[in-house]
Formats: C-alpha cells, sequence, structure tokens
C-alpha cells in the first residue's frame, strides 16, 4: 500500500503542475482575448484600453473553464512523465507499489479540481461573462456590430391584440432585459401592423417596458418615444430558458431554475444539460487521467515515444468532441440530459481501466 508520504509528495507535484498549467492558460486566454477586443471595440464611444482589458480579466475565467479537461489530460501526462523521467515511479514499482496506487494521487487531486471548478471557478464564469455582456452591450448600445440579424435570438408571442415577434443582439439578466431589441407586430391578418425598435426592453409583469423607441408604421413618418408598452403573456421562466445562456448562470442557482422552468410546463433542456455536464466534470477530470495514464506510465529510458503522447492526447481530444457533440444532442431534447452527460465519461473511464488492467495486471 502506499505510504502517506509518497501520496502527498505525488498528489503535490500534480496539483503544482495543475497550477503552472492555468497560469499559462490565464496568461494567454487574458491576451488573446484582449487582443481580440482591441480590434472590434477601439472604434466605439467609451472604450478605454484598461476598461478592455477588465473586460477580458472577466471573461477569462469562462475560457479556462472550457479548457480544464484539457488542463486535466495535460497535467496528468506531464505529471507521470516527469516521474518516469526521474526513475521515482521505477523506485515506486520496485518496492511493491503497483501503478493503481500511484494513481490514487492524480485521481484525487482531479477529482478535487473538478469540485473547484464547479463552486470556484463556474460562479466566478458567470459572474463575469454576464457582466462583460453588459459593459459590451453598452458599448454597442445603438451602433452597427458585428451581430448579424440572422444571428439574433427570436421569441413568438401571441396575445389577444395579435402576434409579436420579438428579437435582440444584447441578452442581460437572464432574458430579462434585451438591448438593441427589436419588436415587429402582426395584425389578425397576418399582416405587418408595426415594428418597434427599442434601446431597452425589459420584461415586467404582464408587458414589456421599451424605452427609446422608434415606432415604424407603413406609410407614416417614424415616430420617436421615450416609453412603451407591449401587452406580454411570457413568463420569465420561458424567457429566460430561451434566451439566457446557461454558461452565465452559476452552479448553484441552475437545479433551482431547472425545477421552476419545468413547474410551468418548459423543458429547460439546455439549463439541465449545463447543471448535469458540470455535475459529471470531477468524473470527466478523472477519465483523463485515466486516459493519460494509458500513454505516460511505460518506462522509456531516453523519454516518452512522442507518438504514445500523441496518442494520449488524440483520445482526449476525441473524448471531448465526443462529450460536445452528445451535449448538443441533449440541449435539443433527442438524448436526455442525464444520459448525454455521463454515458461518455462512464466510456471513457472503462476504457482506462481495462486498458490499464491489461496492461498492469495482464
Amino acid at each position: 500500500m502506499i505510504g502517506w508520504t509518497l501520496f502527498r509528495y505525488f498528489f503535490m507535484r500534480y496539483v503544482k503542475i495543475t497550477l503552472y498549467f492555468l497560469l499559462g492558460i490565464f496568461v494567454l486566454a487574458i491576451l488573446l482575448d484582449f487582443t481580440e477586443n482591441a480590434s472590434k471595440l477601439s472604434n466605439l464611444p467609451g472604450y478605454s484600453a484598461w476598461t478592455a482589458l477588465g473586460i477580458s480579466a472577466m471573461r477569462v475565467p469562462f475560457i479556462v473553464q472550457q479548457m480544464i479537461p484539457f488542463v486535466a489530460l495535460f497535467s496528468a501526462m506531464a505529471t507521470l512523465i516527469s516521474l518516469n523521467r526521474r526513475y521515482e515511479l521505477v523506485v515506486a514499482r520496485s518496492v511493491g507499489v503497483s501503478a493503481w496506487q500511484f494513481l490514487l494521487p492524480a485521481c484525487l487531486g482531479a477529482f478535487l479540481f473538478g469540485l473547484a471548478t464547479i463552486f470556484i471557478l463556474n460562479p466566478l464564469s458567470a459572474y463575469g461573462l454576464a457582466k462583460a455582456e453588459e459593459i459590451t452591450s453598452v458599448w454597442k448600445s445603438g451602433k452597427v456590430t458585428d451581430v448579424s440579424a440572422l444571428r439574433d435570438p427570436w421569441l413568438r408571442q401571441k396575445t389577444d391584440e395579435g402576434e409579436t415577434i420579438i428579437g435582440a443582439k444584447t441578452i442581460l439578466d437572464h432574458g430579462a432585459t434585451l438591448k438593441d431589441a427589436t419588436f415587429i407586430q402582426f395584425d389578425s391578418d397576418k399582416e405587418i401592423a408595426a415594428r418597434y425598435d427599442a434601446v431597452t426592453a425589459r420584461l415586467k409583469d404582464g408587458y414589456w417596458e421599451l424605452n427609446d423607441v422608434t415606432r415604424f408604421v407603413e406609410g407614416k413618418e417614424p415616430q420617436k418615444l421615450a416609453r412603451y408598452e407591449i401587452p406580454t403573456q411570457l413568463r420569465p421562466e420561458y424567457v429566460e430558458e430561451k434566451l439566457a445562456s446557461p454558461a452565465t448562470i452559476p452552479f448553484t442557482e441552475l437545479r433551482h431554475k431547472i425545477e421552476v422552468a419545468r413547474s410551468f410546463g418548459y423543458s429547460a433542456n439546455a439549463f439541465d444539460m449545463q447543471y448535469q455536464s458540470l455535475l459529471a466534470l470531477p468524473a470527466l477530470l478523472m477519465a483523463m487521467t485515466l486516459i493519460a495514464a494509458t500513454v505516460s506510465l511505460k518506462f522509456v529510458r531516453f523519454g516518452q515515444s512522442g507518438t504514445m503522447i500523441l496518442g494520449g492526447v488524440a483520445a482526449g481530444f476525441m473524448l471531448y468532441v465526443v462529450s460536445i457533440l452528445v451535449q448538443a444532442f441533449g440541449n435539443a431534447g433527442f438524448v436526455p440530459p442525464f444520459v448525454a452527460a455521463w454515458v461518455p465519461v462512464l466510456i471513457a473511464t472503462f476504457f482506462g481501466v481495462s486498458f490499464l488492467l491489461h496492461k498492469e495486471d495482464g
């Protein structure tokens, strides 16, 4: 059985290498995001380099969260390869420590890493992403942006007055506030009756409150209105499900929002998929660690084979791509979110365990 001292040594080595990877990704992400913001937003009123850098810093937790599975993969590979190169795994094997025992520290580190992502990084990511979108929308408000009308999110509502199609370039407050919003009203003959372009639109109890509105009616001059109300039967839960990005909602709030949305008859598939994906993240990181072990445990006198390392990276990338693909089916409702989140993780875990059993125990 692996002793506490050796366990702690392997564990701290894994933690240290993981922190190095995180630091590198943080610096790279903030530089790339700042460069992109500077090129897209520099011509907008109110722009400053320091504010753009602040927006990039708020977006970095979200970017890092997307890279967490690869951080776990590369950290495990780097840890095991470094231990092999310094003959430490060879010595550990010679005193009777099996591969399963010295993989425990790395697996525990990956599990704790996943928990830290869920309860620390994810809330920071959700808050930072929402705040960055809010600041960016203020700069872009009323300006021509790179968001095309074909990519705008659209809603359709029905009231006693007819149908209304609602679109917006920016979604804030989990869908309760729309920036650069467009409301197109149809009459009983399905003809366009009026169009309203509003700088902001807020969902109130039974109506949309439009501010800084321009009203367009065929055959009339555009009319400027400071405020206008459009009746609605949409509930905040429905608007939030349709328009809000699940990435802007912290993990601790997702379960409640799913229950509330479903109590009104909404599917909430996107929120449930995000919840299940985060819930499965610690297991996914441990699966990545097992995949890393399949190509990193073999001792090679002059270093690990590049082909083996490339195979481990390819296997981890394949798992990530399959997870994202299945999540898309979960978001669309073709596959239950629970199944979409957990099946790729379980398959990867079984693959890693089977390969190591064959390699270590014959």
